[in-house]
């Protein structure tokens, strides 16, 4: 596991919510620990020489997204709710349009969508979950990209309900 790799992981875990992971592979050993919103403790344990430089530069990769997440997130939905209903992730996990590979997306922009329509499926502990619309509409625009890592309450899809 390279460094790049270690960051990815700290910023998905960041992002989540969540409030502690572990992971142990052959000769690794990472946990990450989020306290407060802006309190984040990694701690690793590698036999190897290179830890020390890993823990150095990781901690300072994580203060940044922090704060940028927040920000981020909230303004475009503002802007864009008053126009049409936003719809979130339930879940934290990986989100797909298809249900597998070889068939074609659930919906497109421009699709019409009723209550009870399957929208995508998001792929958590090796479950595929799938989202169901509440509401009836047209897809208006598709906000995360397939097979991208989606947080709770995050905003999938804009639907216009006239």
């Amino acid at each position: 596991m390279d460094l790049k790799e270690i960051q990815n992981l700290i910023k998905f875990v960041a992002k989540s919510g969540a409030s502690e992971v572990k992971l142990e592979m052959d000769d690794i050993k990472i946990t990450i620990r989020t306290g407060s919103e802006n309190d984040t403790t990694i701690v690793q344990q590698v036999p190897m020489q290179a830890a020390p430089v890993m823990q150095q530069q990781a901690p300072a990769q994580q203060a940044a997204p922090m704060h940028e997440a927040p920000s981020g997130t909230a303004a475009p939905a503002a802007t864009e709710d008053s126009k049409y209903i936003t719809i979130k992730s339930p879940i934290i996990g990986t989100f797909y349009r298809k249900p597998s590979p070889d068939k074609p997306v659930f919906v497109e922009v421009g699709t019409e969508i009723k209550e009870g329509d399957v929208l995508c499926v998001i792929e958590a502990m090796k479950l595929f979950n799938e989202i169901e619309s509440e509401i009836s509409g047209k897809i208006v625009k598709v906000l995360v990209d397939d097979s991208s890592p989606v947080e709770f309450d995050q905003p999938l899809f804009l639907v216009d309900p006239s």
